[in-house]
């Protein structure tokens, strides 16, 4: 479709859990400062674990969210996903708001996790008492559109109720799948994002059974450094990245705060390999070149990166390789960072932070910095914004996302 035939998105309300903060305006502070969230894992034994630090949400209360027997039914990823959600509301200007039937017809829901309830499968496996004495509440509280689910019914939205599930591509496939809907006129409002919640046993030992994580674990802090030469693999994090998008002219027409538009979308995939990118990160270079172009920009007018960044060894050289072969030589010019340097890796929550991330850089001109880059890997030679925030003034950004499976997501934003 034409962009010029289509509605435009704006996002108008934010909102995060994540291990550095509670909200967003305590995790973009904790950002620019460099602060990392992540620190050894206290909720169970690591003693024969290769790696055993995590970025873990801190200081969380579900009772100050959801009522306590309602919180039975919920995994912890859907309680993330509420809480987040009831600071994104707020925002817009949506929580206490009494919409008509027409108006909650149109505000739907599109909230994703990459692996939903598996601390939920864990307690109920080791608790296992037969089939009798299974909880009710089993089913309902793991199963990822869940998380949608409790948000449709606690806020009476009757609009497009789904979710997404693809790995660490899916909150930004999230916010892109429900921008669409409200760009092709399937909904006028969405809560979009995604949340996780895999730091236990389970969670754990399977991503370090794959080497896939970090296991400098006398220096927690320092353990997530994409791009630099001595990355060892990423470091797990949890927590919640929702945001609420609303059609433009009705957005301008209550008085919304506007934060940012999402102007483009891309989707790809590798085909290659379960868990290792496309060789020359061929699959980024599409995602990110189809977003652009569904934004209707040139490469030249996008000021600066959310990268992906996990800072697996593999992973980070294909990402820059892939901002090379797209960019060329504006990738000089570029800005790029890495915030899992210090939240460490959300998986299919990464994306619905990394979003509200890339919002507050274009509307201050503030980008966090990657930290721990103390020996960058040539390999990465962009401009990674190392250990210190950097400055930057351009209209477009973008957010990427990529995921095992092969599957891809990159953001296009506007600033409003």
């Amino acid at each position: 479709m034409n962009t010029m035939q289509r509605r435009r998105v704006a996002i108008v309300g934010m909102g995060t859990l994540n291990p550095c903060g509670n909200t967003v305006s305590e995790t973009w502070q904790n950002l620019l400062a460099g602060r990392s969230g992540i620190g050894h894992i206290d909720r169970f034994d690591t003693t024969e674990f290769a790696c055993k630090i995590a970025g873990q949400v801190k200081g969380f209360n579900a009772d100050d969210f959801i009522d306590r027997k309602e919180q039975k039914k919920m995994d912890l990823f859907i309680r993330y996903a509420m809480g987040a959600a009831q600071e994104a509301m707020k925002d817009a200007g949506f929580f206490d708001a009494v919409l008509d039937k027409a108006e909650r017809e149109r505000f739907g829901v599109l909230v994703g996790s990459g692996i939903g309830g598996m601390i939920t499968i864990w307690d109920e496996a080791n608790g296992y008492r037969g089939p009798r004495r299974t909880s009710p509440f089993f089913i309902p509280s793991l199963i990822i559109n869940l998380a949608s689910g409790f948000l449709s019914i606690r806020y009476g939205l009757q609009g497009p109720n789904s979710a997404v599930a693809t790995a660490c591509a899916t909150g930004n496939h999230a916010i892109g799948d429900a921008s669409r809907l409200i760009m092709h006129g399937y909904a006028d409002r969405m809560i979009a994002g995604g949340s996780d919640a895999v730091i236990n046993q389970l969670g754990v030992g399977g991503f370090a059974s794959m080497r896939a994580l970090s296991t400098r674990n006398d220096e927690p802090t320092r353990a997530s450094r994409p791009f630099d030469r001595g990355r060892d693999g990423f470091v797990m994090g949890e927590g919640a990245g929702i945001v609420v998008l609303e059609e433009m002219e009705m957005a301008r027409a209550r008085g919304a705060r506007i934060y940012a538009e999402v102007a483009g979308y891309g989707m790809s995939g590798d085909a290659n390999h379960i868990t290792s990118p496309a060789p020359e990160g061929e699959g980024g270079q599409r995602v990110m070149r189809a977003a652009m172009a569904d934004a209707g920009i040139a490469a030249e007018q996008v000021g600066y990166i959310n990268m992906h960044g996990t800072s697996t060894p593999v992973g980070d050289e294909l990402e820059c390789l892939a901002i090379h072969r797209v960019f060329g030589p504006h990738a000089r010019q570029l800005k790029v960072s890495s915030t899992k340097s210090l939240h460490g890796h959300l998986l299919g929550a990464a994306g619905g932070i990394e979003t509200i991330v890339a919002v507050m850089a274009l509307r201050t001109g503030r980008i966090p910095p990657t930290i721990n880059v103390e020996d960058q890997d040539p390999a990465c030679d962009l401009d990674v914004t190392p250990n210190v925030e950097g400055r930057f003034d351009a209209e477009f950004v973008l957010n990427n996302g990529f995921g095992f499976g092969g599957t891809n997501a990159c953001l296009a934003l506007r600033k409003a």
